[in-house]
């Protein structure tokens, strides 16, 4: 797909000078797509190697989205100040920290120590995904910016399709676990060659050439004179934070507790074999970003995200029916159909902010926090009724990102 910056001819920048930058900063969409495909993986291990309940396992995701509710705002005042490539720097360095912290935990063998870490960890990725989400939105044409963030976005979902291949392979297997004698030492191992791996990109990133882009100033007059008052009265905005909090609940809960509804209602399914489904449906995932970017080309992304919205209140329903076999591969084409909701919803819920789209990103990007409202309350009910009946929640949340798309979404 051929993508032309945006640029300004006072700027004295090329569309050739800037596929570079675009490169890398597409790049760190595959870091947080691999640490969040391992978390989901994570969550089971500890059920099953540290005795955590379905509720306590959902720390974790409370721990990793909380982090991002906190710490959005934080990295977009900072963003603002200091530019793009400050937060990009400064996202991976922390990322690595927080990864590195998993050693000494996987070491003492602590639940609320791996809590603690991954919440780290999750501080260094939503100073990433703030200044990247908001880098490849700015970086181009506004009109194409749906475009240019669904294709970045699909290089995160291949991350997300190797984590639980890698912790399926690590976190589960026997052979694993007594080669490097202890439960644990696979997660200590896979987490000290992310810090490593991480740090080296980090210091690629610092020396490389990532001009800064002025968002055009396309907006009414008052957006200048007073951002936050003004943000608050735009209602496709503040209902597109409402809305993607929402959905990425429920892509949370959905993930977080995939495994478990497979093991449940597939007889003789087991954790590691569930991890390798799991694997498929971000696939599944994957493969929807990359045919969704195409739909954009010829379909609105209010449309999309309507029938998309609609088809996975359906596909929820038929997993909390707890049908053997079905329910499990439903959730696989739920998958395919989230692949286009959080960057179709952030775009279009930034769109038209002028000189407040750095703000307004930060503050869509703090949404994600939302992913910490379904996993505690889908493990309760998990654990005193089975795990089919909590996919009613997130059926909920699809509900709203149908209504988004139908309605919400309007400019005027």
């Amino acid at each position: 797909m051929a993508i032309e910056p945006n640029i300004g001819p006072s700027d004295g920048l090329s569309a050739r000078s800037l596929r570079g930058p675009l490169t890398l900063a597409i790049s760190c969409f595959l870091i947080w797509g691999l640490a969040y495909g391992l978390l989901d993986v994570l969550n089971k291990h500890f059920q099953e190697t540290l005795d955590v309940s379905k509720a306590e396992s959902s720390w974790l995701q409370i721990a990793y989205f909380g982090a991002y509710l906190l710490m959005s705002v934080p990295a977009g005042i900072m963003m603002q100040a200091k530019g793009y490539k400050f937060g990009l720097v400064t996202g991976l360095i922390v990322t690595a920290i927080g990864a590195l912290l998993f050693v000494p935990s996987a070491q003492v063998e602590s639940f609320p120590f791996f809590v603690g870490s991954m919440f780290v960890l999750a501080t260094g990725l939503c100073v990433l995904e703030t200044s990247a989400d908001t880098y490849v939105s700015v970086l181009g044409k506004p009109e194409n910016a749906p475009k240019r963030l669904n294709l970045a976005q699909s290089f995160n979902a291949l991350g997300v399709f190797f984590g639980p291949i890698i912790g399926g392979s690590l976190f589960f297997n026997e052979g694993v676990t007594k080669a490097l004698d202890g439960a644990q030492h696979a997660v200590q191992l896979t987490y000290l060659i992310i810090s490593i791996a991480v740090l080296l990109f980090a210091l690629v990133v610092s020396r490389a050439y990532l001009p800064e882009i002025h968002e055009p100033d396309h907006a009414r007059k008052d957006l200048d004179v007073a951002p936050e008052k003004s943000l608050i009265h735009n209602r496709h905005f503040v209902l597109g934070i409402l809305t993607q909090a929402f959905y990425i609940g429920s892509q949370v809960g959905v993930a977080a507790f995939f495994i478990n509804l497979t093991t449940e209602t597939w007889h003789g399914m087991t954790s590691q074999d569930a991890a390798y489904l799991l694997s498929v449906a971000t696939l599944a995932y994957l493969v929807g970003r990359f045919f969704t970017t195409a739909l954009l080309l010829r379909f609105t992304p209010q449309l999309i995200l309507t029938i998309y919205g609609i088809a996975n209140v359906l596909l929820c329903l038929v997993a909390a029916a707890g049908i053997e076999k079905i329910s499990a591969l439903a959730l696989v084409g739920v998958f395919f159909f989230m692949g286009t909701m959080f960057p179709t919803i952030f775009t279009l819920g930034i769109r038209d902010l002028g000189r407040s789209t750095k703000r307004a990103s930060s503050i869509m990007v703090m949404a994600i926090g939302g992913g910490a409202i379904l996993p505690y309350p889908m493990g309760l009910i998990g654990d005193a009724y089975g795990m089919p009946t909590a996919f009613l929640l997130p059926a909920i949340g699809f509900a709203l990102v149908a209504l988004y798309g139908a309605m919400g979404a309007r400019t005027q």
